[in-house]
């Protein structure tokens, strides 16, 4: 029997659904990159990307068939790589064991990599039909406001609380429906700040908005302080091209390429710290010239304040130490590799400076 909630969000959802461009679509593929690429992104962030993903990798088939470092390169700047490698990763396993054909079945899904317990329930429910629930953290909004719930959202308690809630009033046969109206809810009025409360479909049944609380819910736990690295990176020149070397596959960032470097340990200058790093990290001693720029960047857990600096190689000659692979590439051949934010920078500062950027003498 369909829930006096789930009816109301339904019967607002038909009206009011977002227009995207994976919905409306029977395609589970395409719903599966979706999916991905929303994790921990903004759908305004998603759209231009999805877009050009589907133009270049228009079936699983042909992303599995992709090399891996394009896939990279085409993600660039959507951020959590892993979740590109892992994509790639799964379209080959998806090819080999299961003839091409994404299985429908949530329990499969999950043992495909980065697809977790919210994404496989996700696909089943929206790509599938099947009556799955699903959490992300809009629908953990909508429940933990609308029922009041007062643990805190992400704790073991707390999330067994809202899959209860999640499961307990999804519609038979809606369940995509469902799920996809609880995300488009909490994107668009049941926002972490200032809901529009006065057009929520929920309004009258929620039991935060009837106590004056919303804005006070979900519980969140309090994060613990999140920690700054000082870090450093040699732009070293050699006819005309510069030395990068790309990060190993595990890990962050990994696979993409960037200008080699790493953390300042205490006490030690930049210059020192990056002398350090570029001998442990390829095997070179190497001369410090002019600062190029500071680049700042915030990661999930930790910010970086990056100096680059133009050097040039003293002695020896690069090895892949602790670098999967490097490469020397002239600036227009820069653009080839997939980056990180920090060093697309680097690189598109290289490639603005150009002239003025090679061939520059280092100071005595």
């Amino acid at each position: 029997m369909l829930s006096e909630f789930a009816r109301r969000l339904l019967a607002w959802y038909d009206v009011s659904a977002r227009r995207l461009p994976w919905r409306g679509i029977h395609d589970p593929y395409a719903i599966w990159v979706s999916e991905v690429m929303l994790q921990q992104t903004r759908v305004e962030t998603v759209i231009p990307y999805f877009q050009r993903w589907m133009e270049r990798f228009p079936t699983l088939i042909a992303l599995a068939g992709a090399p891996e470092q394009e896939a990279l390169q085409l993600w660039e700047g959507l951020g959590y790589y892993t979740r590109a490698r892992n994509l790639h990763k799964a379209a080959q396993i998806v090819v080999h064991e299961y003839g091409g054909e994404l299985p429908s079945d949530r329990a499969a899904l999950e043992h495909l990599p980065g697809i977790g317990r919210y994404t496989a329930a996700a696909i089943a429910s929206i790509a599938f039909g099947l009556d799955e629930a699903t959490l992300d953290g809009n629908i953990r909004r909508v429940l933990a406001r609308a029922f009041n719930m007062d643990l805190p959202a992400r704790s073991p308690s707390g999330e067994r609380r809202l899959w209860q809630l999640a499961r307990q009033h999804l519609p038979a046969g809606r369940a995509g429906d469902y799920n996809q109206a609880l995300m488009d809810l909490g994107a668009t009025i049941c926002t972490p700040r200032a809901p529009a409360c006065f057009i929520c479909p929920l309004e009258t049944l929620c039991l935060a908005r009837r106590l004056g609380v919303q804005e006070q819910l979900p519980r969140l736990e309090r994060r613990a302080p999140v920690p700054h690295y000082l870090v450093a990176a040699a732009v070293i020149q050699k006819d005309e091209q510069v030395l990068i070397t790309q990060r190993p596959a595990q890990g962050l960032l990994g696979g993409m390429w960037e200008f080699p470097g790493g953390k300042i340990e205490a006490g030690e200058s930049l210059q020192d710290g990056l002398r350090r790093e570029i001998c442990e990290e390829l095997g070179i001693r190497i001369e410090v010239g002019e600062l190029l720029g500071v680049f700042k960047h915030a990661y999930t857990h930790f910010r970086v304040t990056l100096h680059a600096f133009y050097c040039k190689v003293l002695e020896g000659e690069p090895a892949a130490l602790q670098a999967a692979d490097w490469r020397w590439a002239s600036l227009h051949q820069l653009e080839d590799f997939p980056m990180g934010k920090i060093d697309r920078q680097i690189s598109r500062k290289l490639a603005d400076k150009n002239s003025e950027a090679f061939g520059k003498p280092i100071p005595d």
